[in-house]
């Protein structure tokens, strides 16, 4: 749709000129140290105003020897800010017992990011949310008297100071905040509070306490709420949510700075869910939108989600975590979304004058699209975008005498208000497909030894109390594991003679998740779900006359990480009933049962390499539930990540060398009809080069023969460039103040580059015209010009990147031919130059 000229435009240079010079009066110093302060425009760190982008990456998510490579890769897509929270339950799993080691040693991650000359916020909750178990809270919090958590409660904000001042020394004694010459610019105190908040009748007076407390320990750089309405004093609120350029209100006081703490790049997954994603064009979109509405910091939640390693994940949550972030599960980029992204902080930077020093203001055509503009006058800077906010409608706007063509719901950036140097639709960037490779070297003696759990009588208890007890209290979170057990006397005529009766052991259960057994025989599994933990079991059963014995495996997956009274949350077997007897119904929830923590398995250790010959392992079957099995292979060569392809199995855990990667459940389908998850992570610094242990805990019935261990690669790369897109957004550099080309001829290109010592091995596809399709699926249309691959071979073969002009000219390509969009498509393998594609 064409919009109306300019001349007919409604013009309103407004809006926030008044609000913004109320704002960059004299600038917020946090507390006295020094380093980073703040006013409405940004925050400024040592006397200077910066862009900020950041992005979430959780320390506990990957290993030590992943962090180098991540935290390059971060900063390589254009950020300067890597965001985490503070993990309270895995430094301190016990009072008073603290672990800073392996996955947990925080400050050994920041200096990391610090020695990439990157900045921290740092997000000690202690309350996280985060997907994580128990929302980061150790569940001996639960046990201390009279305490409820997040709100005007003097146990739990007693333990919160001492958390809190216990990290913040950490943070001080090592020197990692701005105020000290460290990396650390931002802190945050509590998470979401206003989801909760109407819970508690002291929570005002709480979220008031908690930002006092946070200010008063004094580590001079500003402290940050999330989703605060009301934060107190000089406490930031700031915006969490897919679009805060439009829904975001601001801050509470034009003092502060409009900082955006959670742009979600992708929708965390819990076991049962759909595939889900969020498009690289859309994450761009919102992140234009809201700098050019006076935002100065973006952060990505996640940059890269990583693992839920061991039992960390919360309830129901995926082992893989944001795994469609712009680094997917293994440290990979994901393309385009890392690469669009990269390409928009760029042309950012290049209005970054303009944005922290400029004025505001903005011009309307109408029917969705308008112009927001910073301008300097005296040193003759203008910066605009150019909007439409139509989700469905494409649209040309004339703008100081020139039309610029818009596609649905796109931000044009124009950092001297006449050059487009992006758009957050026209995609530059290379694509990129993961594939998951079988590793032959791993796949040899692939044999099994199994150990069968044997359900326990309630002799074999040492836990007894009339009625089923509540799972997490006898549990503590050291397992998902409980067995509950009890017996019960039948005489001869309590049974039908009748063979269409058969008695069934019904179980209210209050989540997540069960196995029943009874005389010894295994009846069946039952789950709750993510929404409704709590579920009903119903089976069919054989009993006898005489002493029957019911032993129940009960679980959790999980605890939960969200809403008010967190330490109220019951989980386990509710009620346990016999039906189909002669005289009705047994109920067996007031007999005397007996409670075992933990498998037998567990407690023995038999996932460690030291431990693993305490239980005597047989010959391994197939199809036997609540089992354990083993087996030694050798790593897979190269350097690529490994991985489980876990669909022979049903749900339990894996071990690698003593080291949990984690929950699987392959057996709880989406509704499409397949698993959430089948691929499971395993770090290279898990393995040995031989004779590697792997451990399965098997709940189902699973085919552990069929595991198979493989490689994880993204070496299909693609381009789709057009004509019509922007020139590659490094064509411009900013100098004095001004834009200029950095190149003869700004036109637009195609770039493929492998990653990883890897070069082009050869040419999939390739299609000058009109093609279509996406990367790995692209078919040739009416316009193609049958020279393209070859033109593309020759430039790119044996090449670890290449160029590729976007001319009908360069691919012999029919300009005139009705229907081409003059597009560019191009699919490359890449391999090891001593391997074949």
């Amino acid at each position: 749709m064409a919009v109306s000229s300019e001349t007919a435009a409604r013009s309103l240079v407004v809006v926030f000129l008044l609000a913004v010079l109320a704002a960059t009066g004299d600038a917020r110093q946090a507390n006295n140290g020094g380093g980073v302060t703040y006013d409405g425009r940004s925050l400024i760190i040592n006397g200077k105003r910066e862009l900020l982008f950041s992005g979430s990456v959780h320390y506990p998510r990957s290993t030590p020897e992943m962090w180098p490579d991540i935290i390059k890769k971060s900063k390589e897509g254009g950020l300067n800010v890597i965001q985490t929270y503070v993990f309270w339950n895995g430094h301190e799993p016990q009072y008073g017992q603290f672990n800073y080691e392996g996955r947990y040693d925080l400050v050994k991650f920041i200096k990391l990011v610090q020695k990439n000359g990157m900045y921290v916020t740092l997000r000690l909750g202690p309350f996280i949310q985060a997907e994580w178990n128990h929302g980061g809270l150790p569940y001996w919090l639960r046990e201390v008297a009279n305490i409820t958590f997040r709100t005007d409660n003097k146990p739990f904000k007693d333990h919160m100071k001492r958390f809190a001042t216990m990290i913040v020394k950490r943070m001080k004694d090592e020197k990692l905040f701005a105020s000290q010459g460290g990396p650390i610019i931002l802190a945050q105190i509590e998470n979401e509070y206003n989801n909760v908040a109407r819970a508690f009748e002291g929570g005002s007076r709480y979220i008031k306490w908690a930002g006092n407390m946070a200010v008063g320990l004094d580590i001079g750089v500003p402290w940050v709420m999330c989703k605060q309405n009301d934060p107190p004093g000089e406490v930031i609120n700031a915006c969490n949510g897919r679009n805060c350029g439009d829904t975001f209100q601001g801050p509470d006081d034009r003092s502060k700075p409009s900082l955006w703490t959670e742009n979600w790049t992708a929708q965390y997954r819990v076991f049962g869910d759909p595939p889900s994603q969020r498009s690289a064009e859309d994450i761009a979109y919102s992140v234009a939108r809201f700098f050019s509405k006076n935002g100065t910091l973006v952060n990505y939640y996640m940059y890269h989600g990583g693992t839920n390693f061991g039992r960390t994940g919360a309830a129901f949550v995926m082992t893989r975590y944001y795994d469609e972030a712009p680094l997917d599960e293994y440290g990979l980029p994901k393309e385009p979304k890392w690469g669009h992204l990269r390409d928009l902080h760029y042309a950012l930077k290049l209005c970054s004058k303009a944005l922290l020093k400029g004025t505001p203001s903005l011009q309307s055509f109408g029917s969705g699209f308008e112009a927001r503009l910073y301008e300097i006058p005296e040193d003759n800077v203008c910066v605009a975008f150019l909007t439409n906010t139509n989700a469905r409608r494409d649209g040309t706007v004339k703008f100081r005498g020139t039309e610029y063509f818009l596609p649905r719901r796109s931000i044009s950036i124009l950092p001297d208000c006449k050059t487009v140097v992006y758009n957050s639709q026209r995609v530059n960037s290379q694509h990129n497909a993961r594939t998951f490779n079988p590793a032959k070297e791993a796949g040899k003696n692939n044999k099994w030894q199994m150990f069968v759990e044997q359900p326990p009588s309630v002799q074999d208890t040492s836990v007894k109390a009339l009625g089923p007890q509540e799972l997490v209290n006898m549990t503590k979170d050291t397992t998902d594991y409980l067995w509950y057990a009890t017996s019960f006397n039948l005489e001869k005529d309590d049974l039908s003679v009748r063979h269409d009766i058969q008695p069934v052991l019904q179980v209210s259960h209050l989540g997540h998740a069960m196995h029943a057994f009874v005389n010894g025989k295994y009846i069946g599994s039952g789950h709750g779900t993510k929404i409704e933990k709590s579920f009903v079991f119903q089976k069919p059963m054989d009993l006898k006359a005489g002493t029957n014995d019911v032993a129940i495996l009960g679980m959790t997956v999980g605890l939960p990480d969200s809403g008010a009274y967190l330490e109220h949350r019951l989980s386990g077997v509710h009620t346990v009933v016999v039906q189909g007897l002669n005289a009705g119904s047994l109920d067996l929830s007031q007999n005397v049962w007996g409670h075992k923590v933990a498998l037998e398995g567990e407690r023995q250790a038999i996932y460690d390499e030291k431990k693993v010959d305490t239980v005597k392992w047989e010959d391994a079957k197939s199809d036997s539930p609540i089992t354990w099995y083993k087996r030694y292979f050798d790593a897979p060569n190269g350097k690529d990540p490994v991985a489980l392809d876990l669909k022979s199995m049903g749900k339990g855990q894996v071990w690698i060398n003593g080291e949990s990667i984690g929950r699987y459940w392959v057996s709880y389908l989406s509704p499409l009809g397949k698993p959430s998850q089948w691929i499971y992570h395993v770090p290279r610094s898990y393995l040995k080069s031989k004779d590697n242990l792997m451990v399965v805990f098997e709940e189902h019935r699973g085919q552990p023969e069929d595991i198979q261990i493989v490689t994880v690669k993204r070496d299909n790369i693609c381009s789709f460039v057009s004509e019509f897109h922007p020139p590659q957004v490094r064509s411009w550099a900013i100098k004095n103040s001004q834009i200029e080309t950095v190149v003869n001829d700004a036109k637009p290109e195609a770039t493929l580059s492998c990653i990883g010592e890897k070069v082009i091995r050869s040419i999939v596809f390739a299609s000058f015209g009109n093609p279509s399709g996406m990367c790995g699926n692209f078919t040739v249309g009416s316009c193609h010009a049958r020279q393209a691959k070859s033109v593309v071979e020759q430039a790119c073969l044996g090449k670890a990147s290449c160029v590729l002009p976007v001319t009908a000219a360069t691919y012999s390509a029919d300009a005139g031919c009705e229907g081409t969009t003059a597009t560019l498509a191009v699919q490359a393998k890449c391999a090891r130059a001593s391997q074949k594609a």
